[in-house]
């Protein structure tokens, strides 16, 4: 299969699923009692210049289809209009959206490199204490709220304080060397990533031991195993590639599960990411921050979908063998 053709038919695909989630974002927005202007209007610090261009940016004299079309058309220019604070909608999302990718990929990446190794020898010593022992860690992370543990370990830091407590980085992040600044965005990054982190590891470590069982459990394996290949060999060779195909699948919405997911762990933290931003603006009935939030997410999402699907095809020859 011709991947770069494969990307582009994808690509092509998700248009019309951007429109869709556009449209309903935007009549649910649109057909609340709250006005769109209502904060800028109540900012002394915005002039009534900006706020005439943003009426006429919207149309909000124009029926409601003709006010999405307005909002498209500037969407696809860049033109995403301005915050509540009288900021550029894109200047924010510029500033968080780098900050929820390190987030999301530091923890998606930790959560792989664990939770596969965990799910596998889980499954290979099924029934075993050892097996139980990972099934009730696993099972306490699945069951502790993402928003209560975060208090937990805020609480932690504040009486400890061996942790920053809030922000990406500290004051005087600017005058500090290369291995001062990496060390400070590390320590800054600890207590999200540990909440993140223990919520997806025991989803993914339950899956992959699932699923290998069931792998375990199939003819061709103990037609391996017949033929004299020692347990190595089978699990990795034979098993594990066929194991984890259901998981490269979910990768995409583990993407998009995360970026909820953080939202209240990074308003908790105080971490300037996507969620956060998101959050504060649907409290503030930033109307123009919300639309574009939800866009940023809808499109994370998408493109989630999208290197799953190709991992999925670089990892199993069948699909390959379709196309």
């Amino acid at each position: 299969m011709d991947i770069l053709k494969y990307i582009l038919k994808r690509i092509l695909q998700t248009i019309p699923l951007l429109v869709i989630v556009s449209l309903i974002s935007f009549f649910i927005i649109r057909l609340s009692p709250v006005d769109p202007l209502a904060e800028l209007r109540l900012n002394p610090a915005i002039s009534q210049e900006t706020i005439n261009k943003e009426k006429i940016r919207l149309g909000l004299d124009k029926p409601i289809i003709v006010q999405y079309g307005l909002w498209a058309k500037s969407f696809v220019k860049g033109d995403l209009g301005v915050t509540s604070s009288g900021e550029q909608v894109s200047t924010k999302l510029k500033e968080r959206i780098p900050n929820t990718l390190l987030l999301t990929i530091i923890v998606i990446f930790l959560t792989w490199i664990v939770g596969i190794p965990l799910g596998i020898l889980a499954a290979i010593n099924w029934k075993t204490p050892l097996d139980r022992a990972l099934t009730v860690l696993t099972s306490i992370g699945m069951a502790i709220p993402s928003f209560f543990f975060a208090v937990l370990l805020l609480l932690f830091a504040v009486k400890t304080g061996w942790f920053p407590i809030g922000g990406l980085t500290s004051s005087n992040f600017s005058s500090m060397n290369t291995f001062g600044k990496f060390w400070d965005l590390t320590r800054h990054l600890v207590l999200p990533v540990t909440v993140l982190f223990t919520i997806s590891l025991a989803g993914l470590q339950r899956q992959m031991r699932a699923n290998l069982l069931d792998v375990l459990d199939s003819d061709y394996v103990k037609f391996a195993r017949a033929k004299g290949l020692s347990e190595f060999q089978v699990i990795c060779k034979h098993a594990f590639r066929n194991a984890i195909n259901p998981l490269i699948t979910l990768l995409g919405f583990e993407f998009a599960g995360l970026l909820s997911g953080a939202a209240l762990t990074e308003y908790v933290f105080q971490y300037p990411g996507l969620g956060r931003l998101i959050l504060e603006a649907v409290l503030k009935s930033d109307i123009n921050l919300v639309m574009a939030s939800l866009m940023m997410g809808a499109i994370m999402l998408i493109a989630g979908n999208l290197i799953a699907d190709i991992l999925l095809i670089i990892t199993d020859p069948r699909i390959r063998g379709e196309g």
